[in-house]
């Protein structure tokens, strides 16, 4: 600090004294009502100036959104609170929002998603299956008409539809490997082409 802000400060000080002077001398028949309503309209002030200077981080905590950047050259995916990292694509024109999973070799649909976007699961043969962590579950094959993510659109994507209850469904590495790179850095996924 210099000598200027020094003095900036002083008078700051000095202010301030007088009119908390000035305060109490005028409600000090009600000084123990008024130090009450002071204190919690300090608190109301600094809770706001904390929810201000916070939002950004509750913000991503609570709602992380995924983004595209450098002309879409790469996509962003942040990870969500419970540790994985979700993204939403467009599969016919739908959104579906999925669970980014490594460790599938397909896109795996859940039967309300299925629905969702045109395929009615009681129609469908299922002929295969998949080893889970809750164990073995039946698959029927589909082929996606349109998944898309920002401006890449795929056609005719190979996907499955789980036979057995999911959470969400997945997006493994079939869809996955039309990326360059996948990079995981910080809390973020970073998948560019």
């Amino acid at each position: 600090m210099n000598a200027s802000d020094i003095g900036q400060l002083a008078y700051l000080v000095l202010l301030g004294a007088a009119v908390v002077g000035w305060f109490i001398a005028q409600n000090r028949q009600n000084l123990g009502k008024t130090a009450q309503q002071a204190v919690l309209w300090g608190l109301i002030f600094i809770g706001f100036i904390a929810a201000v200077g916070l939002w950004g981080d509750i913000r991503n905590s609570v709602m992380p959104q995924q983004s595209l950047i450098a002309n879409g050259q790469a996509i962003e995916v942040p990870r969500s609170p419970d540790g994985h990292y979700y993204l939403t694509l467009k599969v016919n024109g739908t959104p579906v929002r999925f669970v980014v999973d490594t460790g599938a070799s397909d896109v795996v649909l859940t039967q309300a998603d299925a629905r969702r976007v045109g395929i009615d699961p009681a129609q469908l043969a299922y002929v295969g299956t998949a080893t889970t962590a809750n164990g073995v579950v039946r698959t029927a094959p589909v082929r996606l008409d349109t998944v898309g993510l920002g401006n890449l659109v795929a056609r005719g994507v190979r996907a499955s539809v789980n036979g057995g209850q999911m959470q969400g469904s997945l997006l493994g590495m079939s869809y996955l490997q039309r990326f360059g790179k996948i990079e995981i850095t910080g809390n973020k996924m970073i998948l560019r082409n």
